[in-house]
C-alpha cells in the first residue's frame, strides 16, 4: 500500500509546480521566479528542516546551485564560446553553412539538424552544441535565419541524436551503469541505436518543417543593420581587384554590395572602387578581395597601436552634428587618421539629406553633410577623442572587430577541452595498453575557459559579455528544486505510485507511462535524479510482470532524454536561451509537441523490436 508522502515532499512538489506556473504564466522575469524559488527553499528548510539536517543545511541546499559544477561548466562553456567568437576562430565553418543557407534556407536547416543529430551521437552532447552556437549566430546576424528559429530545432536533433548510443550523454551511461549494477545484461554502445535512428526519421522532418514556425522571430534587424555606407575599396598589388576586370569578380561580392562608376575594362593598382553596403557586407567585400576600406597605413597604425596598449580595436557609428568641423569636407581634407589615430571605413547617407543634396569634391570624394553617419574604427580611447574634439554624437551598437590572429590558438583551446571530455586524454595502462582517461566535462571546460584568458583569446573586462545573469540565476534555481525534490522524498514517493499503478496495464502503455514519469522527472529535476529513481523502478516493474527488463530500461533511458519541454531540463537548453532570446513559454510550446511525438514514437518502436 502507497504511504503517504511527507511534508517535505509534498512542499517540494508545490514549490515545483508554482515554479512552473509562474515561468509559464510570464508575468514576472524568469530571473524572478528563479530568486524567489531559492528563497522560498532556504526559509523553508531553515525553519522546517529536513530529517537528519540542521537549518543551515536547507541554506547551504537552497544556494548551493550558484557553487555547483553544472553552473561553473556552464558559464566556462559560455566564455569558451565567447573566445571562438571575438577572435573569429568559427568563420570558415560559419562562410560554408553560409553558402548553404544562402543557396536555400531551408536546406540549410536541415544539414545543420542531420549535423547536429549524427555529431552528438558520438560527441557529448553540450560541447557539440558551444561549437554550433556561434555559427548559427553569425548566420543569423547577416540576415539568412533567425537564430530563435533555428537553435531549439538545433538543440533538439542534438538532445536527440545523443540518445541512439551508450556514449552519447553522461546519463546514458549513468542509466546503463546502474542496470549493469542491479543485475542486468550489459547494453552494447549500439546495441539500441536502429531504433533512434528510426524515430529521427519522424523527429527531423517535425524538427525542419514545424518546430520553426512555432517559434518567435528575433530577426528584427536594429537600425545600423539597415545603414548602407558608402566606401572607397582601395585595389592592393597582390588582390583579387588588381588587374581583374570587374565583371570576373562580381560573384566574389558578398549579397548586398553595390558597385558605382566602375571603370571599364581592367582595374588598375591602387583604384579606389566606390561600393556600397550594410558594415558586415563591406567588411566581407574587403576580406573576399583581399582590400582596403581606408589607406593601409592607417589600419596598420591603428593594429600596432592596439597591440601595444593591449586594447581591442573597435568599429563605431558616429553622426555628424551642425557645429562640427567636418561639414562639407571630404574624408581626405579632414585630416582625421593624421589627427585622431583612427579609420572611417564608410559614410551612411540618411534619406533626408539624400534628397536634399548631393555634394562631391573635384575627385569625386563625398563631402560629409550633416546628419551622415560615419563608420569609424580604432581604439576606445582615440575614438573617444574623435566624437568629442569634432562635434560627434556616437550611436549605440559599437562593435569588436575580430582578434584573428589568435583564431587558431582559441580553435585549438576549444577542440582540446572537447577531445578530452569526449575522447579522452591519451594514456596507457600499466600493461602497454591505450586507456584513454576521459575528463569531466566541468574540468576539460574550466581548463579550457582559464587557457582562453591566459592567451588573451578572451580578456577579462569583457567576461560580462559571455554571461548571462538571466541563465545563471535559472540553473541556480533549478538545482535547487532538483536536490529537493530528491532529498524530500518526493521522486522516490512518485516511483513508488508509478510501480502500483502500472501493475494492471498492457507491456505498451507500462512502457509509455514509465517513459512519461522519467520525462517529468528529467524536465523539473534533472536527468541525473531521473536516471538514479527511474531506472531500478524500471527493472523490477519488468520483473514483477515477467516482462525484458531491456526495453522497459531503455525507456527510462530514452526518458532522461527528451529534455524539451522547459529551459532547465538540460544545460543546452539554457545555452540557447539567451542567444535565441527564449522565454519559457517557448520551450512548453515548442517541446510539448516533440515529447508527445518521441514518447509516442519510441514506445511502439520498443514494443515492435522487442515484440512485447
Amino acid at each position: 500500500m502507497l504511504e503517504a508522502p511527507s511534508y517535505h515532499a509534498i512542499a517540494a512538489m508545490a514549490v515545483t509546480i508554482a515554479m512552473f506556473i509562474g515561468f509559464a504564466r510570464g508575468r514576472y522575469p524568469e530571473e524572478i521566479v528563479s530568486l524567489v524559488t531559492i528563497a522560498v527553499i532556504g526559509v523553508g528548510l531553515y525553519f522546517a528542516p529536513l530529517a537528519g539536517t540542521k537549518p543551515t543545511d536547507g541554506l547551504a541546499l537552497a544556494f548551493g546551485g550558484f557553487g555547483h559544477s553544472a553552473l561553473i561548466t556552464i558559464c566556462a562553456l559560455m566564455i569558451m564560446g565567447r573566445g571562438l567568437v571575438v577572435t573569429g576562430a568559427l568563420e570558415p565553418f560559419a562562410r560554408l553553412l553560409e553558402n548553404v543557407f544562402r543557396l536555400n534556407g531551408q536546406i540549410g536547416l536541415l544539414a545543420a539538424l542531420l549535423l547536429a543529430f549524427f555529431l552528438s551521437m558520438f560527441v557529448n552532447d553540450t560541447p557539440v552544441m558551444v561549437l554550433l552556437i556561434p555559427i548559427v549566430v553569425a548566420i543569423a546576424a547577416k540576415g539568412l535565419m533567425a537564430s530563435s528559429k533555428v537553435l531549439m530545432p538545433l538543440n533538439t536533433a542534438v538532445l536527440l541524436g545523443g540518445m541512439a548510443t551508450t556514449i552519447g550523454t553522461s546519463t546514458n551511461i549513468l542509466v546503463v551503469s546502474i542496470a549493469d549494477d542491479i543485475g542486468m545484461a550489459p547494453i552494447g554502445v549500439f546495441q539500441f541505436t536502429p531504433i533512434v535512428l528510426m524515430a529521427g526519421l519522424v523527429a527531423v522532418p517535425y524538427l525542419w518543417l514545424v518546430m520553426p514556425r512555432m517559434l518567435p522571430d528575433n530577426s528584427v534587424l536594429p537600425d545600423n543593420a539597415r545603414r548602407i555606407f558608402h566606401t572607397r575599396l582601395r585595389v592592393g598589388s597582390s588582390g583579387a581587384l588588381a588587374g581583374a576586370d570587374l565583371t570576373s569578380v562580381h560573384a566574389k561580392l558578398p549579397e548586398g554590395i553595390t558597385v558605382h562608376d566602375a571603370p571599364a575594362g581592367p582595374l588598375p593598382p591602387h583604384h579606389r572602387l566606390h561600393i556600397s553596403g550594410t558594415h558586415e557586407a563591406i567588411e566581407e567585400a574587403a576580406r573576399a578581395l583581399k582590400g582596403d576600406l581606408a589607406p593601409t597605413w592607417v589600419i596598420d597604425r591603428i593594429r600596432n597601436v592596439s597591440k601595444a596598449k593591449g586594447e581591442d580595436i573597435v568599429a563605431v557609428e558616429m553622426t555628424v552634428t551642425a557645429d562640427s568641423r567636418l561639414v562639407t569636407r571630404t574624408l581626405a581634407s579632414s585630416g582625421i587618421a593624421d589627427l585622431y589615430g583612427v579609420a572611417v571605413l564608410g559614410i551612411h547617407r540618411p534619406a533626408r539629406v539624400l534628397g536634399e543634396r548631393e555634394i562631391y569634391s573635384e575627385v569625386g570624394d563625398l563631402r560629409i553633410l550633416e546628419g551622415d553617419v560615419l563608420l569609424v574604427m580604432g581604439i576606445e580611447e582615440d575614438l573617444q577623442s574623435f566624437a568629442r574634439s569634432d562635434g560627434l554624437l556616437r550611436l549605440e551598437g559599437a562593435r569588436e572587430l575580430p582578434r584573428r590572429s589568435k583564431a587558431v590558438l582559441a580553435g585549438a583551446i576549444m577542440l582540446g577541452a572537447i577531445s578530452t571530455a569526449s575522447l579522452g586524454v591519451p594514456w596507457f595502462d600499466s600493461a602497454g595498453g591505450y586507456a584513454p582517461i576521459k575528463l569531466p566535462i566541468a574540468i576539460s571546460a574550466l581548463a579550457g575557459a582559464i587557457a582562453m584568458f591566459v592567451t588573451g583569446c578572451v580578456k577579462f573586462d569583457r567576461v560580462g559579455r559571455a554571461l548571462s545573469a538571466k541563465v545563471i540565476v535559472l540553473i541556480a534555481a533549478s538545482l535547487a528544486i532538483g536536490r529537493v525534490i530528491d532529498e524530500s522524498g518526493a521522486a522516490a514517493w512518485l516511483g513508488q505510485a508509478l510501480s502500483l499503478g502500472l501493475a494492471y496495464l498492457p507491456p505498451a502503455l507500462v512502457l509509455s507511462a514509465i517513459m512519461l514519469f522519467v520525462t517529468l522527472l528529467t524536465n523539473f529535476a534533472s536527468n541525473a535524479t531521473a536516471a538514479t529513481i527511474g531506472t531500478p523502478i524500471a527493472y523490477s516493474i519488468a520483473l514483477q510482470l515477467g516482462l525484458p527488463p531491456e526495453p522497459l530500461v531503455l525507456a527510462v533511458l530514452f526518458g532522461c532524454n527528451l529534455a524539451f519541454a522547459t529551459p532547465i531540463a538540460y544545460q543546452t537548453n539554457l545555452l540557447i536561451m539567451s542567444e535565441g532570446d527564449y522565454e519559457f513559454g517557448d520551450y512548453v510550446r515548442a517541446g510539448l509537441p516533440v515529447v508527445a511525438l518521441m514518447v509516442t514514437v519510441l514506445s511502439v518502436l520498443l514494443v515492435l523490436w522487442y515484440g512485447l
